[in-house]
């Protein structure tokens, strides 16, 4: 057992990218399940290469898997990944329902960023492919002066909650989601988890996909997790972009 849960992890006072750091041992030989954990980063990022504030006091984790699955079902990863993350931050924070995930990777509470997912893979030389989930929790503080709202653990819980208490939680977690997962046997049971914890199912949201814009009723996620807009034209499917959720949840953008 280690500091992040069933899974081996090496610690960084700084890195410049916990995921890019764990690309690098994945080509030297690494295999993993493997946590690559830094206290600061200096060139974290997000989806589509924006920033992700790094400073110290909040988790910044990658975790690196070999061949987990028939490249097919690799994307769906990410909800495995935050079914695990949602779940252990409720655990840790008490926060129930006003803790939710919005499609694809981010947590939400109480509508505000608390937490997002990087899953990014590449075919290695000797024919390996190695997957890489990156986490970034917002733990003692979250960025201010951006375009949609943020928060942190310790405001969701009311108390402290410390990078490793979350990694420790997460680790757990996402052995339990992996082994439910089976190599994508089982994504139906974590296709059911994600909606059960998704925010604005059944309202009304705008999506920005390239260059297309598309408002209507979410209406899920189908068989391999893209998202279904009931619009007054018919049914759109989304393969990737950005969310704004109307109604209840204030309207945010990742």
């Amino acid at each position: 057992m280690t500091e992040a849960g069933p899974y081996r992890a090496v610690f960084h006072d700084s890195l410049g990218s916990t995921n890019d750091e764990a690309m690098a041992l994945a080509r030297s030989g690494e295999r993993g399940p493997l946590f690559v954990v830094a206290e600061s980063q200096t060139g974290g990022r997000g989806r589509q290469g924006r920033v992700w504030f790094s400073p110290r006091g909040n988790l910044y984790a990658s975790f690196l898997l070999s061949d987990p699955a028939p490249l097919q079902a690799l994307p769906q990863l990410g909800f495995v990944a935050g079914v695990a993350l949602a779940r252990a931050l409720r655990a840790l924070s008490g926060g129930g329902e006003r803790l939710r995930l919005k499609w694809p990777n981010d947590i939400l509470f109480e509508g505000a960023k608390l937490a997002g997912i990087l899953l990014e893979s590449t075919t290695l030389p000797d024919g390996r492919v190695a997957c890489v989930i990156g986490f970034g929790v917002n733990c003692q503080s979250s960025p201010d002066g951006l375009a949609y709202p943020t928060s942190h653990m310790t405001q969701a819980a009311g108390r402290s909650i410390a990078p490793g208490d979350v990694l420790a939680a997460l680790g757990s977690s996402l052995q339990t989601q992996l082994d439910l997962w089976d190599r994508g046997a089982g994504f139906s049971t974590i296709r059911q988890a994600w909606l059960a914890i998704a925010a604005g199912v059944d309202d009304i949201i705008t999506v920005t996909s390239f260059s297309r814009v598309v408002t209507g009723r979410f209406a899920g996620l189908d068989e391999t997790g893209r998202l279904l807009v009931e619009t007054e034209g018919g049914r759109v499917v989304i393969d990737a972009g950005d969310v704004f959720l109307h109604g209840a949840t204030r309207d945010m953008m990742t």
